[in-house]
C-alpha cells in the first residue's frame, strides 16, 4: 500500500496510558488533601485561635483586675514592700493582656486576609479537580481506543501466511 503508516510501536501510547493512570491515582488524593488542608487552616483561624485568644484575653483581663483590686487594698493599707509587689503584679498582668490583644489583632488580620490570599489558589486546586475527574479518564478512554484502532489496522497489514 502506498499511503500505509510506518507503525513500529503501540507500546509507547500504552506506556503513556499507563502514565497518565498513575498520575492519576496519585494526584486526585494530593488535591483532596489540599482542599482539606485550607479548610483546616481557615477552622483553626477563624474558630480555634480566635475562641482560644478571646478566652485568654478574659482571663488575663480579669487576673488584671484582680490585681489592680490587690495594690488599691494595699495603697490603702499603707504595706510599701506589698505596694511594690502589687505593682510588679499589675505590670505582669498588664503586659499579658497587652500580649493577649496583639494575638487577637494578628487573628483577625489573618482571618480578613486568608481568603483573598488563598482564593486564587483553591480556584486553581479545582480547575486542576475537575480536570482530573472529567477530562484525564476521557483522554484514558480515547488513548484506548487509539490503541485498539491501531492493533486493528496492524492486523489488517498483516500479509497472510501460507497454511
Amino acid at each position: 500500500m502506498a499511503g500505509a503508516a510506518n507503525i513500529t510501536s503501540i507500546d509507547a501510547i500504552a506506556a503513556f496510558r499507563s502514565a497518565l493512570i498513575v498520575y492519576l491515582g496519585k494526584a486526585r488524593p494530593l488535591l483532596e488533601e489540599l482542599s482539606t488542608e485550607i479548610i483546616r487552616t481557615r477552622q483553626w483561624i477563624e474558630d480555634d485561635r480566635r475562641r482560644f485568644w478571646e478566652n485568654q484575653m478574659r482571663l488575663r483581663f480579669r487576673k488584671l483586675e484582680e490585681a489592680r483590686a490587690e495594690l488599691f487594698n494595699a495603697t490603702l493599707s499603707k504595706f510599701q514592700e506589698a505596694t511594690a509587689l502589687q505593682q510588679m503584679a499589675v505590670q505582669k498582668c498588664d503586659r499579658a493582656v497587652r500580649e493577649c490583644e496583639s494575638k487577637l489583632s494578628v487573628i483577625r488580620k489573618w482571618d480578613r486576609n486568608l481568603e483573598p490570599a488563598t482564593a486564587p489558589l483553591v480556584k486553581q486546586a479545582e480547575q486542576l479537580q475537575t480536570y482530573l475527574a472529567a477530562d484525564l479518564p476521557k483522554a484514558i478512554a480515547h488513548l484506548e481506543n487509539v490503541i485498539r484502532a491501531i492493533e486493528s489496522y496492524a492486523d489488517v497489514l498483516k500479509p497472510e501466511s501460507p497454511a
